[in-house]
């Protein structure tokens, strides 16, 4: 059976965007002096014979530009250097700023029964080295990464296995790859397209030096010994990583490589001689020359970014620098907009029901007590006293602009009504020292919370001022304790922490063709059944299965939807879930939808003045495409 994804897969072969019939490929300035002196061959023999071709007509694509100039970035950690291929985005398949599938890296696909995906390379696309991209680069991490015993011993990546099968590889031709599963894997695309996206290939003529299979025992001491780490494996490990661009000669397909090896100040980034994509004038892409990455406190990031430090500044600023960001406008060498953010809440309360005190745990596992704690906060004045009235007030679902939002999702148990709350409360037998006094539990105690909090936000802290008081008029005290993120993590998965502050749904603009994972027990990092989480994620090995009938119907659900093969069903399976979530309250969410600041030189052209800010689906920066950014007036 051909699906819907085939179909738009096909039609995108044949109606994709073609250069000019007037126009010639365009080397970039900074290159023609290379090709001149013979180091560099001509653009025509380093693009793909197809190369992918960005539209840039004035729509959502921006408009055509012209090559040049440096891009000055600041980032608070070395570590921060992870954000340039997420920003970059070259992924085989990925998601338009509609969230619409589209090949990239690949020149098309074909999609089967949501069982069977074909892959068709680019005739002609090299590595940033020159070295040709071929089939043989997803053979070697199949073959010689995945089924390593000693680079993977857990074997190949989970998000690969469905129903604990490992797909069928196949190398078609030197261009054409293919997976194969039993049964339905409707994730896969999307898992291709996401911010940190499996690697089904690596640069496997540069890698096999570092790969006993491929390299000579004593010249894998030479280099474990050279690179200071302990075994091949852990060299291997080292030398390919993309997720944190550190090794220089680490070849590439994203848009711009790395040049400086850590530890240092700075990190610079320049242009990929052969990247695959073109505008339709025929230049290639990217426009700019470079980016650099300058390392600094990220207490400072928004004042250096206010003062023109910063060509491009979008991580380590918050809504909370928004007036001040803006008041440098005035001196005009940058502008300032608000996107959206995407998580399902900007800040959201999450009981833990698994934490260890047995009493509080049968509290919040009732739900008609998360239903009043989530009715007797007033969202309009959150939402007016801390985010300007910019945000919207709403439960921990997904947004307007998602295709999958309903009202209802939205207005949840989210109406402020104190007196409804109360009489839940009294429901659930917690009684009440007269009509203003504090609630206790079954066993005495009273309904004096802990709240924990990273507060990486001065708002957290703001937002639980306000909470404090609402649940006040409710019976219920509550106290904050702020801690690192390492410490509140181990908290929450000990059981010590019953109700913690942190963001909402990550992915707040999911359509049915994403993976509704985080509305199920799926994985140990959420706070609101970190054990059942880890009992799926450990294949039932660690952990306990879910103690709540409507969590595990949201996990049986998931399943389903993991094995739906058409469109439709997967979208009634999303809308089942998200009645379920919401209905029951899991997290109890304030506001979403508010914004977030960017910050871009004043000449820097085709960066939207709207947008959707978030880490998945739209990878930061990677959907609106940062190679066609461009700056006006040259470097």
């Amino acid at each position: 059976m051909i699906t819907r994804r085939a179909i738009l897969a096909l039609m995108g072969s044949t109606m994709l965007p073609r250069i000019s019939a007037a126009a010639e490929v365009v080397d970039p300035d900074p290159l023609k002096a290379r090709v001149a002196e013979g180091v560099l061959s001509p653009l025509a023999d380093r693009l793909p014979k197809v190369p992918r071709v960005v539209p840039l007509d004035g729509t959502d694509g921006g408009v055509a530009g012209r090559h040049g100039g440096t891009i000055k970035m600041l980032i608070a950690s070395q570590r921060d250097i992870r954000y340039m291929p997420i920003n970059g985005y070259s992924r085989l398949i990925g998601f338009d700023r509609h969230f619409n599938f589209h090949p990239d890296i690949l020149e098309r696909y074909e999609v089967e029964g949501e069982r069977v995906f074909t892959f068709h390379l680019r005739p002609g696309h090299r590595w940033s080295d020159g070295s040709p991209f071929t089939t043989e680069d997803f053979r070697y991490v199949w073959e010689d990464m995945f089924h390593d015993k000693e680079l993977h011993k857990g074997g190949i990546p989970t998000v690969l296995r469905v129903q604990d099968k490992e797909p069928v590889f196949e190398v078609i031709d030197e261009l054409t790859v293919r997976y194969s599963w039993e049964d339905p894997n409707p994730d896969f695309l999307a898992e291709l397209a996401s911010p940190v996206a499996t690697r089904l290939m690596l640069p496997a003529a540069y890698l096999k030096q570092f790969h006993h299979k491929y390299q000579t025992p004593e010249r894998i001491a030479e280099l474990v010994e050279q690179q200071r780490v302990d075994d091949w494996v852990s060299l291997h490990q080292k030398m390919s990583r993309t997720a944190r661009p550190e090794n220089p000669d680490l070849p590439t397909l994203d848009p711009w490589c790395a040049t400086t090896v850590p530890p240092a100040g700075q990190f610079v980034f320049e242009r990929n001689a052969y990247f695959h994509r073109v505008d339709r004038n025929g230049l290639q892409l990217p426009y700019i020359d470079r980016v650099v990455l300058n390392v600094g406190s990220g207490d400072l990031v928004a004042a250096k970014a206010a003062s023109g430090e910063s060509d491009l500044q979008v991580t380590n600023i918050d809504f909370a620098d928004y007036t001040f960001l803006k008041s440098a406008e005035k001196r005009g060498a940058i502008k300032v907009c608000l996107w959206k953010r995407i998580q399902g809440s900007r800040v959201a309360l999450i009981p833990n029901l698994n934490c260890t005190d047995l009493i509080w745990r049968q509290t919040m596992r009732d739900v008609r007590v998360r239903r009043a704690l989530s009715l007797a906060i007033n969202r309009d004045e959150v939402n007016k006293a801390v985010f300007f009235g910019l945000g919207s007030p709403s439960a921990n679902s997904v947004l307007p602009d998602s295709p999958l939002f309903r009202p209802e999702y939205r207005d949840a148990w989210a109406e402020f009504d104190p007196d409804r709350a109360n009489a839940l409360l009294d429901e659930a037998g917690l009684v009440r020292d007269g009509e203003h006094g504090i609630r206790y539990l079954p066993d005495g105690r009273p309904c004096k919370l802990i709240i924990e909090t990273t507060a990486e936000t001065t708002f957290d802290t703001d937002v639980l001022e306000l909470v404090a008081d609402h649940w006040r008029r409710i019976g219920f005290r509550i106290f904050t304790h702020v801690s690192h993120r390492e410490l509140f993590r181990q908290r929450i998965t000990s059981g010590e922490t019953i109700l913690a502050l942190s963001p909402g749904l990550d992915n707040g603009v999911p359509t049915a063709d994403m993976s509704p994972r985080e509305l199920a027990p799926t994985n140990n990092d959420q706070i609101q059944w970190p054990l059942w989480g880890l009992h799926q994620l450990s294949g039932g090995g660690e952990g306990r299965p879910p103690e709540i009938p409507e969590a595990q119907e949201l996990l049986d659900l998931f399943h389903e939807w993991r094995e739906a093969d058409a469109l439709g069903e997967r979208e009634e399976i999303w809308h089942r879930m998200l009645s379920i979530f919401t209905q029951q309250v899991f997290t109890i969410g304030i506001v979403n939808a508010v914004p977030q600041p960017i910050v871009r030189a004043s000449r820097l052209r085709n960066l939207p003045n709207e947008g959707l800010y978030g880490f998945d689906p739209t990878s930061y920066l990677g959907v609106y495409m940062p190679d066609t950014f461009w700056l006006e007036g040259g470097a």
